[in-house]
């Protein structure tokens, strides 16, 4: 299983699920008994983002930094804490980027800051990928698409996660026929696989190498889909 640095930054298109991956991570990491801090940095979309997830994240021990107004009806949420210490501070810090362009553009407010962690070896900058998104439907959608993010943010990205997904219509074979299109774009990119996700309700392709499978729960769920103890409630 992927094993990640002290800084993670989540980035990727808009319905990748980025959310989701973020705020799964974030639970498996507390797991560990480590400090972990998780920054909401989506201010292009005021829905479906990781300070949905305060109450849960509160009783497992996470801390969520998410921008002024976040959850509210006000359009313009201000990013009102210091980036650079919540980076220098003990434990994980995972930030949930905003998708696409629009999303990394605000990154690079603070990339000087966030380089000199990718220097030194302490951050990795996470591409969720999933081949059912319009725009990232081939391997060279999704590169091209890819570098404009890298290009927006003045960051450059260390993995790549395959989040082939459809919700809950996902089944084994929609993720076992994405592995050669994620094969081709490790190719194409230069970036490795740090994973390949799996919806808690799925049963894994036998073709995921086992180093590679991560299991995540469905924590974003549209108002119509069954919520079977989702962690989004607060359960």
């Amino acid at each position: 299983m992927y094993q990640p640095k002290k800084i993670i930054v989540v980035t990727g298109h808009f319905g990748s699920g980025k959310t989701n991956f973020s705020a799964s991570l974030a639970l498996e990491l507390a797991k560990t008994g480590q400090k972990v801090t998780v920054v909401d940095f989506d201010l292009v979309n005021p829905y479906f983002r990781t300070a949905d997830f305060r109450e849960a994240f509160a009783k497992r021990g996470i801390t969520l930094r998410a921008p002024d107004y976040a959850n509210t009806n006000v359009d313009i949420p201000s990013v009102q804490f210091d980036l650079g210490g919540l980076a220098a501070e003990d434990g994980f810090l995972i930030i949930d980027v905003g998708g696409d362009e629009d999303g990394a553009v605000a990154l690079g407010r603070y990339s000087h800051v966030l380089n000199s962690y990718a220097e030194t070896g302490e951050l990795d900058m996470l591409a969720v990928v999933s081949f059912r998104r319009y725009l990232t439907r081939t391997a060279e959608d999704a590169a091209a698409y890819l570098a404009g993010i890298e290009r927006a943010s003045r960051m450059k990205l260390t993995h790549l996660v395959n989040n082939t997904n459809l919700g809950m219509e996902t089944d084994a074979a929609m993720i076992a026929e994405s592995l050669p299109k994620c094969e081709a774009l490790s190719a194409l990119t230069g970036l490795p696989v740090a994973c390949v996700t799996v919806p808690d309700f799925v049963t894994p392709p036998q073709e995921i190498p086992q180093e590679l499978l991560m299991r995540v729960p469905v924590l974003v769920r549209l108002p119509w889909w069954p919520k079977s103890g989702a962690i989004a409630d607060g359960q």
